[in-house]
């Protein structure tokens, strides 16, 4: 079964992001809210989205015909065979998707007939359990469920679906329109189906997804970032070199865009 009506459960940042490249990429999105004052809350930040995907897309028509890789790998599907038509139609796909997204209070009319549920509520293991345990009375048997967690693993929260075998967790990077990874976790008890499916879904919305073969806590990517930056920080703390010359010597000797500090910074992990 291919995934047609997609709804997200909970509209902060990465929440609208993730409907909006789905709406972008063609699906049938929802996003369902707990109040009406959180569809309040969300509508600013899907303006947002919508503004800077229609920049990123008009700035793809000056792009055109260079060699330069910098561009929203997750708008466009093929960057060398790119025209100015097809901007424009990337462009007018990015206007539909952003008056299409549906957003809904009530719980059963958001789940009803859905394929898959992404839960991008906040990072609380109480507010998610709950969460789970009262969409599992009304989900339809075929959906599959999965937590945008990034911090708390997928077989936490398993019996508490009602579905173990069509749960697992994907893990999106901040700005998904540009930094398209996407990292999927199952459990001991996700079914192998499952598991293909939510990484088909990830494909489709122009991600490139990077399969776990287990649970492990923080991931690929943070599993390597962490030790990274705690290492700048010890650097600079024992007065070896200053932010500057350490971000400095790490772009110089690797062509990294950014050094550990710059990357602190935008992550809002630095002071």
């Amino acid at each position: 079964m291919s995934f047609k009506k997609i709804v997200v459960a909970g509209g902060g940042v990465l929440g609208c992001q993730i409907a909006y490249q789905a709406a972008y990429k063609g699906y049938d999105v929802t996003i369902w809210h707990r109040s009406y004052s959180s569809i309040g809350r969300s509508q600013p930040k899907l303006d947002r989205i919508h503004a800077i995907y229609i920049k990123e897309l008009k700035a793809l028509k000056y792009k055109i015909g260079s060699l330069s890789a910098d561009y929203p790998k997750g708008l466009v599907e093929d960057f060398s065979s790119l025209t100015p038509s097809k901007v424009d139609e990337l462009t007018a796909r990015a206007e539909r998707a952003y008056i299409n997204i549906r957003m809904a209070v009530d719980l059963n009319e958001a789940m009803e007939e859905t394929d898959l549920v992404i839960e991008c509520l906040p990072e609380n293991e109480e507010q998610k359990m709950e969460f789970f345990r009262r969409i599992s009375e009304v989900l339809p048997a075929k959906t599959v469920l999965v937590t945008s967690s990034s911090t708390m693993l997928p077989g936490t929260f398993a019996e508490d679906t009602g579905r173990p075998d069509k749960f697992l967790a994907v893990n999106f990077a901040g700005e998904i329109w540009a930094k398209n990874i996407t990292e999927i976790m199952g459990h001991h008890g996700t079914d192998q189906k499952a598991y293909d499916q939510v990484t088909a879904f990830a494909k489709s919305i122009g991600m490139e997804p990077l399969c776990l073969k287990k649970e492990h806590p923080g991931y690929i990517l943070n599993s390597l970032l962490m030790p990274f930056l705690e290492a700048a920080k010890k650097l600079q703390e024992e007065e070896v070199a200053d932010a500057e010359t350490i971000d400095r010597t790490w772009k110089l000797a690797t062509g990294a865009p950014e050094g550990p500090f710059r990357i602190m910074e935008e992550a809002g992990l630095r002071d």
